[in-house]
């Protein structure tokens, strides 16, 4: 393992409190790096957010569009970072062969040492999910019970001390040879996207994290006590639970300025005009007081971990922004005031 040097110890040494973390999307779709970019630039991105002192990095996850592969941008950025943690937000298990997947993840934990954190989603309606699954030869009207046995079935082969077998009502393995076991006993810790009650429900029961991304910082603070309720139902302890956020942010030097770049973004990446993407997912631009302030909204709400994608399409803006959210820190310490920490199961290794 890597030494870290002593700009990095005096980096780590910033890093937030246990309260609030901090964590941003590299940028692996073109559409956010941009024409004429070399795509190796982004392991630069990536050593940069750790040098800055964010908690967590992310990549997300699509089949469709000129990308990166998202695990495979992971295992680029492992052996040069240290102590940050590694995450996917989202990635989408039923479109991999589960088994193969398990490999894949459990290698990613062990060449970062532990740092490996897995958000899973099972897509949704739209050109992000069905023709997806069309392409993955994978029935989408069992995506859902799909998803909650590939994690099962996951947790069995990294716990496993040998040969195994797994049954459930759609994924049905026998003799399993044993699986590769990650740096992490029992495996990374692994969130739930979503936030329709069933997977409310869901997270609460089964998962160790809830990374949803509601437009309105209420609807945050109840369905995060949905999921604690389900999990106290299931005999678990719901501050085990890692209360997450996934937003767009831009910081701007107006608001208007900031959502005329946002509406870039947004057609760019999603193909939606800005007030449609606004209508289901958590969208904040403006000056940084402001930002701070609209992110500390969903802090007192309960969220701890924010996992922010900045709304961006090119890479040097993108930097520029990784800088200034940085400089947010403060802000946000001070958002959190003396409300519990939230803590939940993993956040995953060095970079917890």
């Amino acid at each position: 393992m890597r030494r870290m040097t002593n700009d990095r110890r005096m980096t780590d040494d910033r890093r937030m409190t246990d309260d609030i973390r901090l964590g941003v999307l590299v940028p692996i779709g073109k559409a956010q790096w941009g024409a004429g970019t070399d795509p190796r630039e982004l392991v630069d991105f990536a050593v940069r957010a750790e040098e800055l002192g964010y908690d967590s990095l992310w990549v997300n996850d699509s089949l469709l569009g000129p990308r990166i592969e998202a695990l495979t941008m992971l295992a680029a950025v492992a052996p040069v970072t240290d102590r940050i943690t590694l995450g996917t937000a989202t990635l989408l298990p039923v479109l991999r062969r589960p088994v193969q997947a398990a490999q894949t993840l459990a290698s990613l934990d062990l060449l970062s040492g532990g740092r490996l954190t897995v958000a899973v989603g099972a897509g949704f309606p739209g050109r992000f999910g069905r023709p997806l699954h069309d392409l993955s030869e994978v029935a989408w009207a069992d995506r859902f019970t799909r998803l909650d046995e590939t994690v099962a079935l996951w947790r069995r082969l990294w716990t496993a001390d040998g040969p195994t077998s797994f049954h459930g009502d759609l994924l049905h393995f026998d003799e399993i040879p044993p699986a590769t076991a990650p740096s992490q006993a029992g495996g990374p810790p692994i969130w739930l996207g979503g936030a329709a009650p069933a997977a409310l429900a869901r997270t609460g029961r089964r998962y160790d994290g809830w990374l949803p991304y509601p437009p309105d910082p209420a609807d945050y603070r109840s369905g995060l006590a949905e999921v604690r309720r389900a999990a106290a139902d299931a005999g678990r302890v719901p501050g085990t639970i890692t209360p997450a956020l996934f937003v767009s942010v831009l910081i701007a030097d107006t608001e208007e300025s900031g959502r005329d770049t946002l509406a870039d973004y947004s057609r760019a990446n999603y193909g939606l005009a800005l007030r449609d993407l606004e209508a289901i997912q958590a969208v904040i631009t403006g000056p940084p007081a402001q930002v701070a302030a609209r992110l500390g909204h969903y802090i007192t709400a309960g969220a701890r971990h924010l996992v922010c994608r900045i709304g961006t399409v090119d890479l040097r803006s993108a930097r520029d922004q990784l800088d200034r959210l940085a400089e947010l820190l403060p802000l946000l310490r001070e958002a959190a005031g003396g409300s519990g920490s939230g803590e939940g199961r993993g956040e995953g290794g060095a970079g917890a």
